[in-house]
């Protein structure tokens, strides 16, 4: 019997670069929380201003080093990227939520549990959503106008 491979591509590179980029983003987005309850700005608005420097370097950096798009910017892929972003939060919310049901309060293996949980779910939304496609394809021509991309 043969041996079945799976469609998805496995990168061990590409997922360290992933996770070089995760590290990154994760101490910029923490400093400037820590930088902002400092300064008196309060849970609230510090965390959200961490998350969005955070989420703003890894989009740039997974685009243009983890996954090769450096050659152009797709439409639509801040959005594809919000939306990744959004599910892997939402999942790693859902682990917490249901561990806190169970009756497992501030747990930290459960935030471990749903932190793996958001890399893994990033990761494979950033592969095959956000940032799909080769960056060494040619661009489209419109067959009105030859040599116009679109």
């Amino acid at each position: 019997m043969g041996r079945m491979r799976s469609a998805l591509p496995f990168d061990v590179w590409r997922m360290l670069r992933f996770g070089a980029v995760g590290l990154l983003n994760t101490a910029l987005g923490y400093s400037l929380i820590l930088a902002g309850l400092a300064l008196g700005l309060g849970d609230i608005v510090s965390n959200a201003a961490g998350y969005a420097a955070g989420l703003t370097l890894g989009f740039f950096l997974n685009r243009q080093w983890t996954f090769g798009r450096a050659g152009g910017f797709r439409p639509g892929a801040v959005a594809r990227y919000a939306i990744t972003f959004v599910v892997a939060y939402g999942a790693n919310l859902s682990v917490v939520i249901a561990a806190m049901s169970a009756g497992l309060i501030e747990n930290p293996f459960v935030h471990l549990a749903g932190n793996c949980l958001y890399s893994v779910i990033f990761y494979l939304g950033s592969a095959r959503f956000v940032f799909v496609g080769r960056a060494d394809a040619p661009a489209a021509t419109n067959a009105k106008l030859p040599g116009v991309a679109t």
